[in-house]
C-alpha cells in the first residue's frame, strides 16, 4: 500500500471558535491508482491534499506514505518528502515567474537529483510544449501553463501525485485535454494520482471516487 491516512482531523480558528473541516478521515491507496476526490467548494479538499502533502499539520491521526509517517516528520522531512516522492500540480500553477518554460519544467526535478534530460524531452512532446520551452510563464495561455505545470511535477518521478482542481481555470475542451495527458502521463510512470475536482465529468475518467462532505469520506 503506498498511502494509507488513519482517522485525520483537522480544525481551523474561526470567529466563533474552532472549525473542523476533517472527520476522522480514513484512506488507502496503491501504487498506480487514481482517485477523485469531490465535494462543495471549503469541505476540506485542499486541506487533505495538504495535509497528505506534508504542506500542512494534522491536528490528529496518521499519515503513512511509502513507508513513512508524514504526520511525524520535520520541516526539513517533509520538504525532502516533497522533493522525493510526492508532486503537487496546484490550481494557480505556482510557475516561477523569472524562469523560461524549460528550467521551469527541469525545476523540481533538478532538487530531486532526478534530471532526465531523455525524459524530459518525451514529457514535453506528449504535452505539446516544445515550441515554448524559451517563454517566460507570463507568455503562455493557461492550458500552456498548466501544461508546463504537469510536466514538471511528473519530470520528477514522483510516487504520488495530488492534483487540487488541475483544470479549475481552464475551458472545457482545454480542461478535457489536459485531462487526457495527465492520466496518459501518470499512468505511464506508474504513480498513483489523487485529484480534487468540482467536475463529475472529469472524476467519472479515474479509477475510484471519494466524496467529501461534513467532514466525512462517502
Amino acid at each position: 500500500m503506498l498511502l494509507e491516512v488513519e482517522k485525520l482531523t483537522k480544525s481551523f480558528a474561526g470567529s466563533e471558535g474552532p472549525l473542523t473541516v476533517l472527520r476522522g478521515i480514513d484512506l488507502a491507496l496503491d501504487a498506480g491508482e487514481t482517485l477523485a476526490l469531490t465535494g462543495e467548494s471549503g469541505s476540506g479538499k485542499s486541506t487533505l491534499l495538504h495535509l497528505i502533502g506534508g504542506l500542512d499539520d494534522a491536528d490528529a491521526g496518521s499519515i503513512r506514505l511509502a513507508g513513512q509517517d508524514v504526520t511525524r516528520l520535520d520541516d526539513a522531512g517533509r520538504a525532502a518528502l516533497r522533493r522525493e516522492t510526492v508532486g503537487v500540480v496546484f490550481q494557480q500553477f505556482n510557475l516561477i515567474p523569472s524562469l523560461t518554460v524549460a528550467a521551469n519544467i527541469a525545476f523540481q526535478a533538478r532538487l530531486a537529483d532526478r534530471y532526465d534530460p531523455d525524459r524530459t524531452r518525451s514529457l514535453v512532446e506528449a504535452l505539446g510544449l516544445g515550441a515554448q520551452l524559451a517563454k517566460y510563464p507570463e507568455q503562455l495561455s493557461g492550458g500552456q501553463q498548466q501544461r508546463v505545470a504537469i510536466a514538471r511535477t511528473l519530470v520528477a518521478r514522483p510516487r504520488l501525485v495530488l492534483a487540487d482542481e488541475p483544470t479549475g481555470n481552464l475551458d472545457e475542451a482545454t480542461a478535457s485535454d489536459v485531462m487526457d495527458q495527465m492520466r496518459a502521463l501518470v499512468a505511464d510512470t506508474g504513480a498513483a494520482l489523487i485529484m480534487a475536482t468540482h467536475s463529475p465529468a472529469l472524476a467519472a475518467r479515474l479509477q475510484n471516487r471519494l466524496h467529501l462532505t461534513q467532514g466525512r469520506l462517502t
